[in-house]
Formats: structure tokens, sequence, C-alpha cells
């Protein structure tokens, strides 16, 4: 018998397009009792807020995380399984519940069944299942994250430093977006000149976490990849992002690919972001779910404690 506990996660934070990952407070929790030998039955009981998703154990992606650790060590799962999930992360709203998923279920696999994987190669077969290592390498590691793809095919994965005076809020609206339609609208190919934008704008992304230079922090936040193709998607986006900015934020951009908003600012101006960016909302007929998530780092480690966490 197992526990386990993983942080959701916000990715891309603008121009950090499938490579930058925060983790956010917001839990999936699974209890999961495991058994080597039996009829290979696997049952999955969920609360919260997946307690309506109607997908077969072979489908869900927290089963899928827990074949693919096992399989990753060369010791198929034949036995038996049941696990019990209670989620407090919104699902679909870009705040990273598929990746939360997978990476318990790994984790839980590598536990229960004595795997012996080591973090990078659990990191590894979350990320071949998600397509991109953001979400699942700050849920896993917790903390900001970056993420890329190293000649071979193996991800390397390096914590992010975060300015101990910003704030992360997060604005959750009452409808979807859907991932799968949020990768269709981007366009198979850019122009050169905007691939050097990009780029610099990434650069400016990570030296502004780190530094909190707000110059830097509003560039790294204005994506153009892929928020210009994804923002019409998104009802009372821009409505939402001027207000955040009018209320002293940094920037704002998509979590993800949505539908939550996110705003980077300072502690002291955090409360008067979250009211602007649910009235904005609000005017438009839309309920909206605010809150503020901060960093916690621990003195001496590499990334934070927001790490998925497992008891046995």
């Amino acid at each position: 018998m197992a526990h386990v506990s993983v942080p959701a996660t916000t990715a891309n934070l603008g121009a950090g397009f499938d490579c930058l990952g925060l983790a956010v407070d917001r839990r999936l929790e699974v209890d999961a009792t495991v058994s080597p030998f039996g009829t290979g039955t696997i049952s999955v009981t969920r609360h919260g807020t997946v307690a309506d998703l109607d997908v077969t154990p072979e489908k869900d992606l927290l089963v899928a995380g827990f074949t693919a650790a096992a399989a990753a060590a060369h010791q198929p799962f034949t036995g038996d399984a049941q696990f019990t999930v209670n989620s407090a992360i919104p699902v679909a709203r870009g705040l990273g519940s598929s990746a939360a998923a997978i990476v318990a279920g790994a984790v839980l696999a590598n536990h229960t069944l004595g795997l012996g994987l080591s973090d990078e190669v659990l990191v590894d077969v979350c990320a071949n299942i998600e397509g991109h290592p953001d979400n699942v390498a700050a849920a896993f590691y917790g903390g900001a994250v970056l993420g890329v793809l190293r000649p071979g095919a193996a991800y390397k994965i390096s914590p992010i430093a975060v300015h101990e005076s910003l704030s992360f809020v997060f604005a959750v609206p009452s409808f979807v977006s859907e991932t799968k339609r949020a990768r269709g609208v981007l366009p198979p190919v850019i122009p050169f000149s905007r691939a050097v934008l990009a780029a610099g704008r990434a650069a400016a992304l990570v030296q502004g976490l780190a530094t909190g230079d707000a110059d830097l922090l509003a560039v790294g936040l204005d994506d153009v990849l892929h928020v210009p193709h994804r923002r019409a998607l998104i009802a009372g986006y821009d409505e939402v992002t001027t207000a955040a900015c009018q209320a002293g934020a940094y920037g704002a951009t998509l979590s993800g690919s949505g539908s939550t908003v996110l705003a980077i600012t300072p502690h002291v101006d955090a409360p008067e972001v979250c009211s602007c960016m649910r009235a904005a909302w609000s005017a438009l007929g839309i309920e909206s779910d605010v809150f503020v998530s901060a960093l916690r780092p621990v003195a001496g480690a590499a990334y934070s404690d927001t790490r998925t966490a497992v008891l046995l």
C-alpha cells in the first residue's frame, strides 16, 4: 500500500512554450493497494474534481503512468491494483491535471513494485506519455523547472530560480479548454523572424523569474508562439489580462493552454490583482476561482518542497 501526493502545475508561463513549468498549490492525492499477483484487475475510484470523470481504468492516465513505469523496468504489471483518487486540481483548465495523474501512477509503480527506477527515468517515462516535459517535471520535482530534449531523446531537467518577491495569481474560469483543440490551432511552421523573437523572450522570462525584473517579465510573459493563436479560444482573455496588468501585475498569460489565466505580480499587489481578474470575468457573466500560489524554497535544496511526496 502507498499514498502519493502530486502538485498541480502551470506550463509555458508565456514564452517558455513546452519547456518551462511551475508547481502550484493544488494537489492530487492517490491511495493505492497493489499486488503483483492476481487476475489483472485494476480499479479506480475518483473523488473531488475528477469525481465525474468517465473513463475506463485502461484509459485512465494514472494507470497509463503506472504501467509505463513497470514496462520501463522490464517488469510488465499483471497483478491487481486498486486506486482511490482525490483531486483538488481543476480538470481541463491548464493546471496539469493530466500530468499529475501520470506522475502519480509512475511513482506509485516505482514504490509499490520496487522497480528501482531513478528520478530521471521516471520523468522521462512521464514526459514521453505527455509529449513534453514541462508539466510532469514540475509535478515531480516541484518548484520551477526547465525541461529540454537532449540528443538521444532523453530529457534534461533543471531547476529554475524564482525571485522571492514574486507571487503567481491564477484565475480559473468556470469553462474548460481542451488541450487537443488548443494544439490544433497552432501553425505547423512559423517565420524565422518570429522564432528569433521567441528565443529572446524565453530567455527574458527565465532571467526575469530569477531576478524579479519587471521589464524582463513583461517581455517574457508576452508570448509570440502559442498565445496569439489560442487567446481567441478563451472568452474574456483580453479583459482579464488587461485587468491584471492595470492592478499591478508584470504581465499575464495563459496557464498551459488555458482556460486558466496566470499573472505574475509583486507580493504586495497580489490581492488587488486577484480581485480585478475575478471582476473582469464577472463583468462578462463568467464565474471564476482566483487564488495565489507562491513557491516555498527549501534551504540548500535544488527544488521546492512542492514536489511529489510518497508515503508507504
